[in-house]
């Protein structure tokens, strides 16, 4: 199936495509297994990527980026779900957190930082889940007073994205306790700040290559310079990011169906079952028939929603609509992949046993789809009639 023009992208998006694709089947597919087995990657490919010009293409000269657009950054999203990679985090580095620091940062904090993330010198990171929370960002427990020049932190999170490897990392903390999400203030805690302290990289069931952390903070200075923003203004930051973020989703998710999809129909072609090859069982074809059109559909949907966040025109029912119906299709796609690849789809040293667990946490975090189902239904339901 022929895939449809993208006219979103430029030649010169093009040519970077290549030089992206170039550097993750040099540097990052060669060295995914052992990044598995070790749960994390080494800063070194940070680095490499840095110098490639790969993270926070979106970034502004002044603020040591590169001055591209977005679809950079996407493109190398997308170019690590072709290859099936989930470490590392590039992604939630440039696209997720570095938007913080500049929509909030103070001029002094933004220089310190953000010229090392594009270099790839300093990897970022963001926390917000909780023990004892997880979507709900009212209800968390780290707390930060306010001490002359300072914000004494104290607290836990859990399942951090990059957290093993994190210099740079924005809380999500109470400084009005009493306030619920109104009383939510973000903090920038740097590494090295004593006080904050990481502990076990977690164990998942997919997505191995990531590190992902605890992190606690016990009587952490931070410099009230690294307050983002307002005080008890957090709560409001995050929402205003969400959009960019479910759609962060969208984009790696359709990336990963449409790789689990070819990786299929040359493995259908070549196993033989019954004298015949795979490809030539009805249920195969009308199975393989069936998953293009819905990624095909998918990638339709998913160029559109780049396309109307571009022009600001992603709101938050339009992002959790494209989360959710982005992560049920990798579900769906890589499920019906296993089955076609039999046994050996669960084997893990197949990509399409990998891209299966992999799949698992996409419908859980940046809002579950149970979320995003009632943010959708409250936009039918619940909204004015005109």
């Amino acid at each position: 199936m022929k895939p449809a023009p993208r006219p979103l992208f430029s030649p010169e998006h093009d040519a970077f495509r290549e030089q992206v694709r170039r550097f993750c089947e040099r540097e990052i597919a060669p060295h995914h297994a052992a990044w598995e087995d070790a749960h994390g990657v080494p800063r070194a490919v940070w680095r490499q990527a840095g110098a490639g010009g790969l993270l926070c293409c979106w970034l502004p000269e002044h603020l040591g980026g590169p001055g591209a657009d977005l679809l950079f950054d996407f493109i190398v999203a997308e170019e690590l779900g072709r290859i099936g990679a989930t470490g590392p985090g590039f992604a939630l580095h440039s696209v997720i957190v570095a938007p913080y620091l500049v929509a909030h940062g103070t001029p002094a904090l933004q220089q310190a930082l953000l010229p090392a993330m594009v270099r790839g010198e300093k990897i970022a990171a963001i926390a917000m889940t909780e023990p004892g929370t997880g979507s709900d960002v009212a209800a968390i427990r780290t707390q930060a007073r306010r001490d002359g020049e300072h914000y004494v932190l104290n607290g836990q999170k859990t399942f951090v994205t990059n957290g093993h490897n994190a210099d740079v990392v924005v809380v999500a903390c109470k400084t009005e306790p009493d306030k619920g999400a109104h009383g939510v203030s973000l903090l920038v805690v740097e590494e090295g700040m004593p006080g904050f302290t990481r502990g076990r990289n977690l164990r998942k069931i997919g997505q191995h290559a990531q590190d992902t952390a605890e992190l606690f903070f016990d009587n952490v200075r931070v410099p009230a310079t690294h307050l983002l923003g307002s005080e008890a203004q957090g709560f409001k930051y995050l929402m205003q990011k969400l959009a960019q973020e479910r759609l962060l989703v969208s984009v790696g998710c359709q990336a990963r169906a449409e790789a689990a999809l070819q990786w299929t129909v040359d493995y259908v072609q070549q196993r033989q079952a019954f004298r015949q090859r795979v490809a030539d069982f009805q249920n195969t074809r009308f199975k393989l028939a069936a998953l293009a059109t819905d990624i095909a559909a998918g990638r339709a949907y998913c160029d559109q929603l780049i396309e109307r966040h571009l022009v600001g025109e992603l709101d938050a029912v339009g992002a959790a609509a494209g989360k959710l119906w982005h992560s049920e299709l990798l579900g769906r796609v890589t499920d019906e992949c296993l089955q076609l690849f039999g046994g050996y789809g669960y084997m893990a040293e197949y990509p399409i046993a990998r891209a299966w667990t992999d799949a698992r946490i996409e419908r859980i975090y940046a809002g579950t789809s149970e979320i995003m189902k009632e943010i959708v239904a409250r936009d039918l339901l619940d909204a004015p009639k005109s």
